[in-house]
């Protein structure tokens, strides 16, 4: 059974997508079994692994709303892994799936006879609590929360694991915490050192030994529709999500 993996964080600009596309291209590359989700309307994780959003024959939107199949929906991606993808039409879902009994749990029910294909599947959620990253949350094994380590970042954690521990509660009592990731990181800015610092401090083991870099092959690597690791596989964002990749089997290895 594959496991759900939903890369959230309710703070916006902090690398959930570019986490999303490069550790499933990552894992990928290890030959495991690899299907990413890209349950935010915006598409970005679509066109970063070079699905033209515009272009669709059926999207995410359409599974969700009981018009297509998933295999209808699922498309091969370049760079390795599969793809659920999504644009804006899924706004469409988030007001559909309001009407519906089964709305927080539509996208578990989905998964359910797919994910023993796969060896890991990944969601990249939308910047905000919403149903689609409640449909996200009920569907997911674990959290793999990225943040930058500036100043508001520990606020909006702590926010974020308080919405995981009501959701643990009344919805899905598998959810934990795969892991925290520190992203577009810089050891020469002392705030970022000491966020690190505090992170390391509170959440221990929880948080990755694998630091992403800033980088600029990391932020030009989507317009290419392409993963770090195939746009330039010698960079330090792509050395550092391949080492992540390694982390998170190593971790999984270790549970199992």
């Amino acid at each position: 059974m594959g496991k759900i993996i939903a890369v959230a964080n309710q703070k916006g600009g902090v690398g959930k997508t570019t986490t999303s596309i490069n550790l499933s291209a990552s894992l990928a590359a290890t030959k495991r079994r690899i299907l990413l989700i890209d349950i935010d309307p915006q598409g970005n994780a679509t066109m970063g692994s070079g699905v033209n959003k515009n272009e669709l024959k059926h999207s995410l939107n359409e599974l969700l709303t009981g018009k297509q199949p998933f295999e209808k929906v699922c498309v091969s991606t370049n760079a390795g892994y599969d793809l659920l993808p999504s644009n804006s039409d899924l706004i469409v879902a988030e007001v559909k799936l309001f009407q519906l009994n089964d709305r927080e749990t539509r996208l578990y029910n989905l998964l359910k006879p797919v994910a023993p294909k796969y060896d890991f599947i990944l969601i990249d959620c939308p910047p905000s609590l919403n149903v689609l990253t409640l449909n996200s949350l009920v569907a997911a094994d674990s959290l793999l929360i990225p943040m930058q380590c500036e100043y508001y970042a520990l606020e909006g954690l702590s926010g974020l694991i308080n919405t995981m521990e009501q959701i643990r509660d009344n919805l899905n009592s598998r959810l934990e915490v795969e892991g925290i990731l520190r992203t577009m990181y810089d050891g020469r800015n002392r705030l970022s050192v000491e966020v690190s610092d505090q992170l390391l401090n509170h959440f221990g083991e929880k948080v990755y030994r694998t630091v992403i870099p800033r980088n600029v092959r990391l932020a030009e690597a989507p317009s290419y529709g392409m993963p770090a690791i195939h746009y330039d596989k010698r960079s330090h964002g792509a050395v550092a999500y391949l080492a992540l990749a390694g982390e998170v089997l190593r971790r999984q290895k270790q549970s199992s």
